[in-house]
């Protein structure tokens, strides 16, 4: 039975029987073929024993393994490694099929390869992950044959592993490269100057041999008679709050990942953006209620906290409850603090209703509205219309695509920032964003 189990029978030896059984039909008619026929069956016969023996008779065979990242970077390509040792004294054809989980829906997966004789070969694959959570492989199995190719030998390695796929820390380092490096415009990160000091006021003092002269106070010079200074104190780290909208408008999906999994993506990013900024990183998700609550601080373990918080945040589909959020923030964030909120407005009038309580928010913190323009909408709009009917679909499609900059317009009317981008564009435009903020200090 141990022996069975893992023996396949090969397409090479059905076409020769195939082509046995032709001639036969064809010595009828040639009885001089019939004695030729046998001989090729014995050989097909005698070929088959002698591929069985090579292949089974072995004490070793092939050995695999594979390896697996620790977890996985949602959306990103993530390295799959294989590791095939050849113990057999001649070269062997393998046909590798990884039993990949599920979500990623591959059911053509394969790989061939021809091993040299004791040999050790190194082999990579790639996956992409668009769905946070837990990925279950299967075995690795490897059917190995012979030069003759007629019989294969069935290997199992590696069954039952498992990887979770956390967002995407892949951008993360990227990120955390190029938003301290020199080549910030290449990437689409404006640097902006800033005007005046980098330190926050503490108090007005009398003036001493060695004080900045540009710091002098004449005000306060002209009432007390003798020269006075304005005294600065260090910079104080600002609180940066990710506020993500899991309701059901960060379902749609783009490239095959949803706005919910770019709005975690980008505030894992500026999360560890601010920290190296030194300001204080904090996030939390909302809908029917506000969950997922990291608070803002500055430790080292900050951004493991984050990471863990956001691994499995997923859509609930209900309306998001906006008062809630309102209600929320004010009782449990006393001081000012910059809060990104990461949600999406198709409409006006889905943002008028939500109006009153962004300004809310907007009176006692920098808020940020983050939204997302259609994509698809406006790839429609670039289409020339061939119909009436495409026609009218264009005239409505611009519509929603111009309300949306109203929607901007809408906001910096009360004096709330925002950010109109597309998924793609989304880290880097809220890490310009963040940095405009900074340089011009706005919080």
């Amino acid at each position: 039975m141990k022996l069975i189990k893992p023996f396949y029978i090969q397409n090479r030896f059905f076409y020769a029987c195939i082509a046995i059984m032709i001639l036969y039909v064809v010595s009828f008619l040639f009885p001089r073929l019939l004695n030729i026929v046998s001989l090729l069956l014995l050989c097909l016969v005698a070929l088959t024993v002698l591929d069985t023996i090579l292949l089974f008779f072995a004490k070793k065979g092939i050995n695999a393994n594979r390896n697996l990242p620790e977890k996985f970077s949602n959306g990103d390509q993530n390295n799959i490694d294989l590791t095939i040792e050849n113990f057999y004294t001649f070269p062997v054809n393998i046909n590798i099929i990884d039993e990949i989980p599920e979500q990623f829906q591959v059911r053509n997966f394969n790989i061939t390869r021809t091993l040299k004789p004791t040999s050790t070969t190194k082999l990579q694959y790639q996956l992409r992950p668009v769905e946070r959570g837990e990925y279950h492989f299967g075995k690795l199995n490897i059917y190995a044959t012979s030069f003759f190719g007629l019989i294969a030998r069935r290997f199992a390695f590696s069954d039952q592993q498992m990887v979770p796929n956390y967002p995407s820390f892949i951008q993360l380092k990227k990120y955390n490269l190029i938003a301290f490096s020199n080549n910030l415009l290449q990437y689409g990160i404006k640097k902006v100057r800033r005007l005046g000091h980098t330190m926050e006021f503490e108090q007005i003092k009398d003036y001493v041999l060695g004080d900045d002269l540009r710091t002098i106070n004449w005000k306060a010079t002209a009432k007390r008679s003798s020269l006075m200074v304005n005294q600065f104190q260090d910079e104080k780290s600002q609180p940066v709050y990710s506020v993500i909208d899991k309701g059901r408008v960060m379902k749609m999906p783009f490239n095959q990942l949803t706005l919910l999994d770019y709005a975690i993506n980008a505030s894992l990013v500026i999360s560890n953006v601010a920290l190296k900024k030194h300001d204080k990183a904090g996030i939390f998700t909302f809908s029917k209620k506000v969950e997922n609550r990291v608070v803002a601080q500055k430790r080292t373990s900050q951004m493991n906290l984050i990471l863990e918080a956001l691994y499995n945040v997923n859509t609930d589909f209900f309306e998001s409850d906006y008062s809630r959020l309102y209600a929320d923030i004010k009782r449990n964030i006393t001081h000012r603090s910059l809060i990104l909120l990461y949600t999406n407005f198709e409409t006006l009038d889905s943002l008028n209703r939500q109006l009153p309580y962004l300004k809310g928010i907007a009176k006692s913190h920098l808020l940020v509205v983050i939204f997302f323009k259609n994509t698809e909408l406006n790839q429609f709009i670039k289409t020339p219309a061939q119909t009436i009917q495409d026609t009218y679909d264009k005239v409505i499609a611009e519509k929603f695509a111009f309300e949306k900059r109203l929607i901007v317009n809408e906001l910096k009317k009360y004096g709330i920032a925002s950010i109109l981008t597309t998924p793609d564009n989304l880290t880097l435009d809220t890490i310009n964003k963040y940095l405009e903020i900074k340089a011009r200090g706005l919080l």
